[in-house]
């Protein structure tokens, strides 16, 4: 626990030793801000022609805040994450390699997994800041609508179970290298396939689509952003991130070796 507490600290200091941390969060929020200010402004919009013109609102049907702006928002979050998570974990082990540091850690009385574990604890750290930064736009939209907090709550676990799955691979693809830009390339990539493999099970057979649409990260997380909590879901993030931190042990413990 003492170690794991060291390398959590000395993580989280080195990101805000670095411009990285202050970047990553700088870019992860005007993107999101962004896109909220779009989706608030097309759903206010739509809402004052719904009150001043019948067919309008015939078409729209019943304007519900949470269907036209916490969802879509949550999908907007999971894309901007996609993006920005694989720049947050490039530097974990791969700057360790490129500096030399990662030969001093193997030698230190720490165990791999304690080394692990308090890297990712502190990437996650640095992400909980990130995704905090999104909920005064959650706060706006309460102030002038009614949303519902169950689906808000979800989807917020769903997008930290997500980044804890998506950080875990980054974990490995920065454990494989010492380049950090070919880390970030491979997480996005890896990430970027995982995401969208669902769309093609339309184009395969059955039980081979119901694999695709298992494997797809996006496919769980859909069930979050409807309010709805499934140990399915929740069973696939952690078996997910378990799976990967695994992967990024044996990684070290190969280099360990080889020294």
């Amino acid at each position: 626990m003492r170690n794991f507490i060291f390398i959590l600290t000395k993580e989280i200091r080195s990101y805000f030793y670095s411009p990285v941390a202050f970047v990553v969060i700088t870019i992860f929020s005007v993107l999101i801000g962004y896109y909220f200010y779009n989706i608030f402004a097309a759903f206010s919009t739509i809402s004052f022609q719904a009150q001043t013109d019948p067919m309008v609102a015939s078409q729209y049907g019943v304007l519900n805040v949470t269907e036209f702006v916490i969802r879509p928002f949550f999908g907007v979050v999971s894309i901007v994450m996609l993006i920005m998570l694989p720049m947050l974990t490039m530097r974990s082990f791969a700057e360790e390699k490129k500096t030399g540091t990662i030969e001093l850690l193997l030698t230190y009385p720490v165990k791999d997994l304690e080394l692990v574990l308090g890297k990712f604890a502190g990437c996650m750290g640095i992400f909980a800041i990130m995704l905090s930064l999104s909920v005064p736009c959650l706060l706006l939209v309460a102030f002038f609508g009614d949303p519902e907090w169950g689906v808000i709550v979800t989807g917020y676990g769903g997008l930290f179970l997500m980044g804890g799955a998506f950080i875990s691979l980054g974990l490995f693809m920065s454990s494989l290298t010492e380049n950090q830009i070919i880390a970030a390339v491979l997480s996005f990539a890896s990430l970027m396939v995982l995401y969208m493999v669902g769309s093609s099970s339309g184009f395969v057979g059955e039980k081979m689509g119901q694999f695709l649409e298992y494997v797809s990260i996006l496919s769980h997380f859909e069930t979050f952003a409807r309010g709805v909590l499934d140990t399915s879901d929740i069973t696939y993030y952690l078996l997910f991130a378990v799976f990967f931190l695994f992967l990024s042990m044996h990684s070290l413990e190969s280099k360990r070796w080889r020294a």
